[in-house]
Order: structure tokens, then C-alpha cells, then sequence
């Protein structure tokens, strides 16, 4: 049967952070060898702006329109975003509309997908970011409207009761934002707080909104509240044990479209 490894990504036109998207594919790639590889941009505006530079990548819609045309039968696609949040329902119901076209269709689950995920990756977090005496290590997620947003204040909870008190868990467009971050730090005494984005990539939004020099990215804020402030821009697209919980969730989702 032909088959073809769908990889969705919201997408980046940052560089540097592309490689954390690259590692995943190349993770995905290396798990399901016997399938011919497709990438997926969710971002319309990614893709067009990558379009006029000279980059095409297409959406869920058009490549799945290719493969019918390509003759394939079976097609296996595995986000790589971290919620059930909204970009992951509109891949869902693609995917749904697309079931009467293939003989198989299948969707993985993103990264934070049971209360295992989220323990899995704190203690990569854990690992990666030891525990410093007087700093504070503060995630930066992009945060949504949807009621998945629950899993940022889960995530550090997770921390907490790991022994990591000393993490916490924000969001740009979500809950808890930064204030409310910087009211959990306060009676504890840091100096230092280490600022990390809890995101696939370091694009944009770890650039401006963490790392940026306008009066309320999150660098400045936390300079103004008296702290000295590290940020770090790497997604967490390159580290090995994301990758390999993502090849763990493609895993089962091949093991699935086999019974």
C-alpha cells in the first residue's frame, strides 16, 4: 500500500528556529522509514511569506489533494503542535473530511496529549535545565483561548511536585501571562530568573514578546521587577527526548493503522 508520513507544523520563517522543526521531521522520518515523507505548514502567513522567498510549503488541504492524485492509499499525519488546542481541530477536521479519499487516514496526537507527556517532559526539562541557587526558570508558552490552555498551569504543577518549585509556566496569549508570574516570584527572593520558550521553536515570539527590547517583552518586565535576566532562545524542537516522545506518539500511531 502507498503510503505518505504527513508532518504538520504551524510553521517558522525564522532560520535559526527552523532547525527545531527539521530535527523533529528528521526524528518522524527516522521511525517510519517505510513512508514517503510530506511537510505541512499550518500558518498561512508563513507560507506566503516563505512563497515570496522563493520557499514553497504547502497546507494540509493541498497536500493531501496531491496525494489522492499521487495514488496514495494510506496516510499517517502527525502534528507536531504541543495541544488539543484550535490549529490542532482544524488538522482534525481535514483530516475527517479527507477520510472518504484514502483507504486509511489517520491522525497522531500532539505532544502533550496525556498527564504522561506532560510528566515525560518536565523531567527532560529537569535534566536540561538544572536547578540554580537564587533563579527562577521561567517557560514562556504561546497560551490559547481554548480550554486546553489548562495544560501551562498543569505543567508547572507537574514541576512543583517533581521537587522543581523553582519553575514556572507562562504564556503570551494565554493564562497565567507574565504578571501573574511575576506576583508567584516575588516572596521567594530570586535575583536571577532564566527565561525559556515552551515551544517547538524560538521564532517570534521568543525573539519579541521573551527576549525582545520593547517596554513589555517578558526580559524587560522582569529587569524592571529588579531581576537579572537570562534568556535562552532555543525551541525544544532540538532536544533528543522531545524528539523521541514524538516518535513514541507516531509509533502508536502506525501500530493503530495496522490493527
Amino acid at each position: 500500500m502507498k503510503t505518505a508520513l504527513v508532518c504538520v507544523s504551524f510553521g517558522t520563517r525564522v532560520p535559526a528556529a527552523r532547525k527545531n522543526i527539521t530535527a523533529v521531521e528528521e526524528a518522524l522520518r527516522a521511525e517510519l522509514t517505510d513512508a514517503d515523507f510530506f511537510r505541512v505548514f499550518t500558518s498561512p502567513t508563513i507560507r506566503r511569506r516563505l512563497a515570496q522567498e522563493g520557499e514553497t510549503i504547502l497546507s494540509l488541504e493541498e497536500t493531501l489533494a496531491r496525494l489522492l492524485r499521487e495514488g496514495y492509499e494510506k496516510v499517517l499525519v502527525q502534528p507536531t503542535h504541543f495541544l488539543y488546542g484550535l490549529e490542532y481541530e482544524n488538522i482534525k477536521a481535514t483530516v475527517q473530511a479527507a477520510e472518504k479519499d484514502f483507504a486509511s487516514i489517520t491522525l497522531g496526537v500532539p505532544l502533550l496529549s496525556q498527564t504522561a507527556d506532560l510528566q515525560t517532559l518536565a523531567q527532560i526539562l529537569a535534566e536540561e535545565f538544572p536547578k540554580k541557587e537564587n533563579c527562577a526558570l521561567v517557560f514562556m508558552g504561546h497560551g490559547t483561548p481554548h480550554f486546553s490552555n489548562v495544560v501551562y498551569p498543569a505543567m508547572q504543577a507537574v514541576f512543583h511536585m517533581m521537587g522543581r518549585r523553582d519553575v514556572y509556566v507562562g504564556t503570551v496569549e494565554g493564562w497565567p501571562e507574565i504578571e501573574e508570574i511575576c506576583a508567584q516570584l516575588k516572596p521567594h527572593g530570586y535575583t536571577n530568573v532564566k527565561t525559556v520558550p515552551f515551544m517547538l521553536v524560538a521564532g517570534d515570539h521568543a525573539l519579541h514578546d521573551m527576549a525582545g527590547d520593547e517596554d513589555d517583552s517578558w526580559k524587560n518586565i522582569l529587569t524592571r521587577e529588579g531581576y537579572e535576566v537570562d534568556c535562552v532562545l532555543q525551541g525544544m524542537g532540538v532536544l533528543p527526548g522531545v524528539q523521541q516522545l514524538y516518535r513514541q506518539h507516531l509509533r502508536a500511531l502506525s501500530e493503530a493503522g495496522r490493527n
